[in-house]
This record gives structure tokens, C-alpha cells and sequence, in this order.
């Protein structure tokens, strides 16, 4: 940091002293000047009184919580850098975050260097004269469910994506393999823009006949085709001012596509055998599970479509690459379950649960859904046991631990990935997992760990803190 100017000055809001002497360390050793506020409302009268340079602001806090202190402070000052941070990486957390305005936000426990990098990031938009959001802030919000669930780095970064570009009118497209929750991700960036009053309609354009496509989408006057009785209104009528959601867009026809780029470009349609044109106030989100750059230089997909649809990017990970989220996902289906009054299971095995973990889901959350409620059915108990699970599952983990107890006499092989794309040399035993899983879903829930695990688990659980070998001596009596 040069000498020759005055020091950037670090404003952190947080009600913990703790927190607040661990911040005030990291950063005076980078020798910015920190100041500290211990409530919101200290924090914003600072804000107010002598605006800093960035601000680091906690969301759990007595009295004002951290996203009404964003806002705020977004109010007082429009331009103002604010690092959110949290404990609960959940979505709604980190959409509204990033909707109200932050400049981005982290998950504690923080990790110092990163930190930095991202204090560092912010000033550099700062003397850039960028505004950190060019998104008002958003009065009496509801807390909205979002059914995405997940506090993975992958997950995290699509819901910044959710609450950056939510308020934008601009094409979305979302991709990601079948079963990932594109159309989950899709009802969230309409549910957070200025068009949730309207509507939102899906439409799967794989699942709709060639010859039925167009009049589904744009509508068709009578008479128009054998069948066609009366007048309809397409899709893209029926949602005029809201959002329409054009899932599997790699299946669509060339005729069709030329017809969506023109909606994309003149904001306008035409009904099939009609010639009135239309005029239609629409945002677009595409999802796919192709490859449309492949099909764009195969000449199957429109590039100019390609390039309108294209604006926002949103990616989506297959669940074997976020394995740490599983358990969470599977605590989510069971609760939601049981409030269905579906089933009475709410907890599952430490050992059902490293199951879980260890199946590869080609199918991804879809496909997670499905076991947990067949599972849940199955099960005779109060939660969830490896005999509960359907076969697949189960013989993945055994298929593991044969491999796992074969490579101490097998020669070297390839390495293969894992599920949690884990270096570790060998496989983990399903105790081994269980324990490291345990200690995962502790870390993620801080101050709350017992009743976290409780929770998913039920009362009699192992330690995360107990060696596998113990575990496995206490099931023998």
C-alpha cells in the first residue's frame, strides 16, 4: 500500500466483540484504519457521519439484522461498498444481499487472504469510479422459500448471480445437467425482479410436438390449422409484462427460433395464420442441458439467438460436485415431507447418510428428491437406514468399500474422481464419511451445532469428534 495517501478506512458492523477484534487484526496489518460499530444502527450513523472507504457488515446481529442495515445504508449512501457477511450462507441470504446492493459477500469462518482479496477488490472498484450495484434497493421484501438449497462455493455463486441480475430485464441463460433446478433458479430471478407481480410461465420446448410448438408459444387464430377452433393466446401473451421460462431451448426448430429472435429484438409476435403484429414486454430465461456453442458451429442453433440469449450466464453444478450440500438437500426433502404429512421419517442414519453422499446422482436433485421420499416410505422407523435405500445407492457405497479394501493388495491403478472430488489417497469408510460429513454439517451451523445435527440425525448420534474406530467398536455391543 503507497505511503503517499491516507490509508482506506474500514468500517465493521458486527455485534460480536470477537469478530470484531479478529477483523480489526487482519486488516490493521494491511495497515488499513479500521473503525468498528458493534449494532446497525451505530453502523449506519457511522456511515452517515464519515463515509469509509468499504464496509463489512455481519447479518446476525441484535436489534437491526444486517439486510436492514444495507438498506439503509444503500439509502444514506447509493455508492457505498458493503461486504456482507454471514454465517448462513443460505439463498435467500445471499439474493437479497446482492439485490439490496452489496458489493459481494462471504461465508464465515472467514478465510484471511480471501478476505483481503476481496477488501482489496472493492477499493480498486472504488478509485475506478464504478458504482458497487446499479440495483435500488427493494421495500418491504418477503422472505420467500426458495427450494434451492446448498452452501457449496458453486452454490453460493449462483445465488450472487440470482440477486446481481435479478433486477435487469436482460436474457438469462441458465445450463446445467437434467435435474440440477435450472427451473428453480429461473422462478428465483423472477421472483426477485420488478416483474413478480406478473406472471411466470415454463415452457418445456422438448416436451412440446414440432408441429404444436409455435401455437403453443405465439398463439394461432381460428381456422388457422385443422383443429383450430377458436382464437389462443401463446405463452408469450398470457406473461406479457412478467417472465416466460423456455426450458430445453437446444430442442427448438429453426422457424421457431428465428421467431424468438425476433420477440428478443422487435418485443413483438405474431400468432400462427394471423397478421396482426403483437407488441409483448417479455423477459426471457432459456435453460439447456446442451452444448449450444457445439450447435451453434454445427449449424443446428441460431449464433445471433445464441448471442441474445446468452447475456447472463448462470451455470449450474451437478450434485456430485457439491456433495458437501447433500446432506442439507436431504434434510430439506425429508421436512418437507413430513409438513406434507407424506411420511412421519425427519431424521436419517449417519450411515444411510454416507450413502447418500458416496452415490454419483446422475440424475442430479431430481433425482435425490425421488430417493428420499422412496426411502422414506420404505423405512419402518423413525429415520432412514442404509436398508431403506434403493439398491443403486446402497451398492455404490459397497461397490466403494470392495474397492477400498482390494487397493491395499491391488496394483497402482488410475486415479479416479471422487464425489467430493476429494484428494485424499484412498476411500473413506462409511464411518470415516459419516464422521467427516458430521463435522461439515457443524461448521456450516455455528453457535447451533447440536440442534442442527439433532435434527437431521435424531438423538442418538456419534460425536464428529470421535475416531471412526470407536464407532465402530460402540455398534458391536
Amino acid at each position: 500500500m503507497s505511503t503517499d495517501t491516507p490509508a482506506p478506512t474500514i468500517l465493521v458492523i458486527d455485534d460480536d466483540t470477537e469478530v470484531r477484534y479478529s477483523l480489526n487484526r487482519v486488516l490493521s496489518s494491511q495497515r488499513y484504519r479500521v473503525q468498528e460499530a458493534a449494532s446497525g444502527e451505530e453502523g449506519v450513523a457511522a456511515v452517515k457521519k464519515q463515509a469509509p472507504d468499504v464496509v463489512l457488515l455481519d447479518n446476525r446481529m441484535t436489534g437491526m439484522t444486517g439486510l436492514e442495515t444495507l438498506q439503509h445504508i444503500r439509502a444514506a449512501s447509493p455508492r457505498q461498498l458493503v461486504i456482507f457477511m454471514t454465517a448462513y450462507g443460505t439463498a435467500q441470504t445471499a439474493i437479497e444481499a446482492m439485490k439490496y446492493g452489496a458489493y459481494d459477500y462471504v461465508v464465515k469462518p472467514f478465510d484471511p487472504p480471501k478476505l483481503l482479496a476481496l477488501v482489496e477488490s472493492a477499493l480498486r472498484t472504488q478509485a475506478d469510479s464504478k458504482s458497487a450495484s446499479s440495483y435500488q434497493p427493494v421495500v418491504n421484501s418477503e422472505e420467500h422459500k426458495e427450494g434451492i438449497v446448498g452452501t457449496s462455493p458453486a452454490m453460493q455463486e449462483v445465488f450472487k448471480a440470482i440477486g446481481q441480475f435479478a433486477a435487469s430485464d436482460a436474457s438469462v441463460m441458465i445450463t446445467g445437467e437434467s435435474g440440477t433446478g435450472k427451473e428453480l433458479v429461473a422462478r428465483a430471478i423472477h421472483r426477485h425482479s420488478h416483474r413478480s407481480a406478473k406472471a411466470f410461465v415454463a415452457v418445456n420446448c422438448a416436451a412440446i410436438p414440432e408441429n404444436l410448438i409455435e401455437s403453443e408459444l405465439f398463439g394461432h387464430e381460428r381456422g388457422s390449422f385443422t383443429g383450430a377452433t377458436a382464437q389462443r393466446l401463446g405463452k408469450f401473451e398470457l406473461c406479457d409484462g412478467g417472465t416466460i421460462f423456455l426450458d430445453e431451448i437446444g430442442d427448438m426448430t429453426p422457424t421457431t427460433q428465428t421467431k424468438i429472435l425476433r420477440v428478443l429484438q422487435e418485443g413483438e409476435i405474431q400468432r400462427v395464420g394471423g397478421i396482426e403484429t403483437i407488441k409483448v414486454n417479455v423477459r426471457v430465461v432459456a435453460a439447456t442441458n446442451k452444448n449450444l456453442e457445439v450447435l451453434v458451429k454445427e449449424k443446428k442453433f441460431r449464433e445471433d439467438l445464441y448471442y441474445r440469449l446468452n447475456v447472463v450466464r448462470v451455470k449450474l453444478p451437478p450434485l456430485r460436485k457439491r456433495v458437501e450440500d447433500v446432506p442439507q438437500i436431504v434434510d430439506f426433502f425429508l421436512q418437507g415431507l413430513f409438513k406434507a404429512k407424506k411420511t412421519k421419517v425427519r431424521k436419517v442414519s449417519p450411515e444411510a447418510l454416507a450413502l447418500f453422499c458416496r452415490y454419483r446422482w446422475p440424475g442430479n436433485v431430481r433425482e435425490l428428491e425421488n430417493v428420499v421420499y422412496r426411502s422414506a416410505v420404505a423405512a419402518t422407523g423413525d429415520a432412514i437406514l442404509p436398508r431403506d435405500l434403493p439398491d443403486e445407492v446402497r451398492q455404490a457405497g459397497e461397490q466403494e468399500e470392495l474397492a477400498a479394501d482390494s487397493s491395499t493388495s491391488a496394483p497402482p491403478s488410475a486415479p479416479t474422481e471422487t464425489p467430493a472430488d476429494s484428494s485424499a489417497g484412498g476411500a473413506e469408510s462409511i464411518e470415516e464419511l459419516a464422521a467427516r460429513l458430521l463435522a461439515a454439517i457443524a461448521t456450516a451451523n455455528p453457535g447451533n451445532e447440536r440442534a442442527a445435527l439433532a435434527q437431521l440425525f435424531g438423538d442418538k448420534l456419534p460425536s464428529a469428534e470421535t475416531p471412526a474406530p470407536k464407532r465402530r467398536a460402540a455398534k458391536k455391543h
